[in-house]
């Protein structure tokens, strides 16, 4: 699928069917494997001079913010599929492939009615639009607050013996708990383990001899039992810290276990509900705002044209789709077809045109023409 297209519009000297067929000629002669299309726009309402020119102040900026949008949802379709390990699926506008329904566009008379002004649709246009953007950033935000909660989570219980949950690495048989004793869980870095082994008995009086049990260990630290009357249990921590090993405060309670497990696992059907519910959402809006898009391209497409070849409407709108090394020859074959007087004209300033600059536009051309970049 071609992500790039140029939408064009001639000025029609005779007939709009003899300029078609006189530029699929030419195309298929000089360019043929550039794909052309007829773009057909409505006869719309002009309004006046003044008002097509304020609206066309306003077309550039209109279609940025359009496009923006429709390039963040696409970004947002694609980040999900790869997060849900799903193939691509080819983006369509109510069943129809975005590419078919810009190549074989028709306007939707029933949701732009051709009789409202031009600047009642591209504001009822950008309204939508924007109403959209406006959604994608709540759904999104929803969604990555509980991605965060569960990375969050994750972190906890990936992360070092230093400041990880400490929960799914303890059994109730390692913990002794009674109205003397009670078992501390010791973080001793793996250098230091012999000196662990050799002196935890007596960093304070009452410890248990030969209690220390070592439960697990990452690529830092091995957690370690110890056994010890309650009463010096504070005694204890100064002294371990004091020779560089960390003391967990652990507290074992199958209640609070079981709690975090239901809670984790709630977090998990959250976020694969609430990222399959946006991606259907992202599904259904980029097809909203793509053929929202095109509805304003024609729009736009049209206001240029008149405003470049006056009333009555007189002009062959089409798009194409030239490969790199195709658009020099393109653009010269669309230049032919428009009135020779002119054509200096609007030639760039490398060129030697007299309306090179102006407005800072330097792909002026002696027709009307701008670039749709779907992706």
């Amino acid at each position: 699928m071609a992500t790039r297209y140029w939408a064009v519009s001639l000025p029609v000297q005779k007939s709009a069917s003899t300029l078609w067929n006189t530029l699929q000629d030419l195309i298929s002669k000089h360019s043929f494997d550039t794909p052309l299309y007829r773009f057909n726009i409505p006869n719309l309402r002009v309004g006046t001079l003044d008002s097509l020119l304020a609206l066309s102040d306003d077309l550039f900026k209109s279609n940025t913010f359009i496009e923006g949008v429709s390039h963040k949802i696409r970004r947002q379709i694609e980040e999900l599929e790869r997060v849900s390990g799903l193939e691509s699926n080819a983006l369509s506008v109510d069943g129809v492939p975005v590419d078919s329904y810009l190549t074989r566009f028709v306007w939707d008379e029933a949701k732009y009615p051709t009789m409202s002004s031009l600047r009642e649709i591209v504001d009822s246009i950008h309204t939508l639009v924007a109403k959209i953007e406006d959604d994608l950033k709540v759904r999104v935000a929803e969604y990555n607050n509980v991605r965060g909660q569960l990375n969050a989570i994750n972190r906890k219980q990936s992360g070092s013996l230093a400041v990880r949950d400490l929960s799914n690495l303890v059994k109730p048989e390692d913990i002794i708990t009674s109205e003397h004793l009670v078992t501390l869980l010791a973080v001793v870095p793996k250098y230091s383990q012999k000196d662990w082994l050799s002196s935890y008995e007596t960093l304070t009086s009452y410890v248990v001899p030969r209690s220390s049990k070592k439960l697990y260990e990452d690529n830092e630290y091995s957690l370690y039992t110890v056994t010890l009357f309650g009463r010096v249990a504070d005694n204890f921590r100064t002294s371990a810290r004091e020779r560089g090993f960390q003391i967990r405060d652990f507290e074992y309670s199958p209640e609070a276990q079981e709690s975090r497990k239901q809670e984790l696992e709630k977090l998990v059907q959250d976020q694969d509900s609430l990222r399959s519910s946006l991606l259907q959402w992202c599904y259904t809006s980029y097809g909203e705002v793509f053929s929202s898009w095109m509805h304003f391209c024609a729009v736009r497409l049209f206001a240029e044209s008149i405003l470049r070849y006056g009333l009555p409407p007189s002009f062959l709108a089409c798009v194409l789709s030239p490969s790199v090394k195709s658009e020099k020859k393109v653009r010269s074959i669309l230049e032919g077809l428009c009135d020779s007087s002119n054509s200096t004209y609007w030639k760039t300033e490398d060129e030697g045109g007299a309306m090179a600059g102006l407005g800072g536009d330097a792909d002026a051309h002696p027709y009307v023409s701008f670039t749709i970049n779907v992706a």
